[in-house]
């Protein structure tokens, strides 16, 4: 079965007034965020293929049909995500010098913000950022009294120890390829910083 690629995919809503904020700790390290653009498509083509290189390594595939592949499978989740979860902030994480290194999606509704995504490509993985931003935005939602909830891949052990470490919890079973975690806003002001 084939599935057809939109010719050109949608746009990202507009930008919001006051959605882009840096934790100061990334600030500090040349770390910014934007709201996505339609040019951004190709390099987030290539941020979602290598989240996907190391499932693909065994296929026996050509390059070219590997690739294809991934850019459909980007596709999808591209018009899926804009479909389901247009409200979301879609920013871009760059860093001084380098440009785009991920991106990060935030939903921020009530009673509980969601993490639609959040990727960083390889070389950025690991140093803090993600952590960084998950933890401002669990500063923010607590602020205004939300808790925040996302779900994780079963097959991504690194992030779930992540979020496990900033107070998620599972939460509700496991549908197909995926885990939901739950955080809770402390119910006084101390929240992770």
């Amino acid at each position: 079965m084939t599935v057809a690629i939109p010719a050109r995919l949608a746009p990202f809503p507009a930008e919001r007034p006051g959605r882009t904020d840096i934790p100061a700790s990334l600030a500090g390290r040349g770390f910014s965020l934007r709201a996505l653009r339609d040019d951004d498509l190709p390099w987030l083509r290539d941020l979602y293929a290598s989240t996907r290189a190391e499932e693909m390594a065994p296929v026996p595939w050509p390059d070219t049909a590997k690739r294809a592949f991934l850019d459909q499978q980007f596709a999808l989740q591209h018009q899926h995500y804009l479909a389901h979860y247009g409200d979301t902030d879609f920013l871009a994480i760059e860093r001084q010098g380098r440009g785009p290194v991920g991106r990060y999606y935030l939903q921020r509704t009530t009673p509980d913000h969601l993490i639609v995504d959040i990727c960083l490509f390889p070389g950025m993985r690991g140093q803090g950022v993600g952590e960084a931003l998950i933890r401002q935005s669990q500063t923010d939602a607590a602020a205004l009294g939300c808790g925040m909830y996302l779900h994780v891949q079963i097959s991504n052990p690194k992030a779930r120890r992540l979020y496990e470490r900033l107070g998620f919890t599972a939460d509700g079973g496991v549908t197909g390829t995926h885990q939901m975690m739950r955080w809770r806003a402390p119910d006084h002001a101390d929240v992770p910083r």
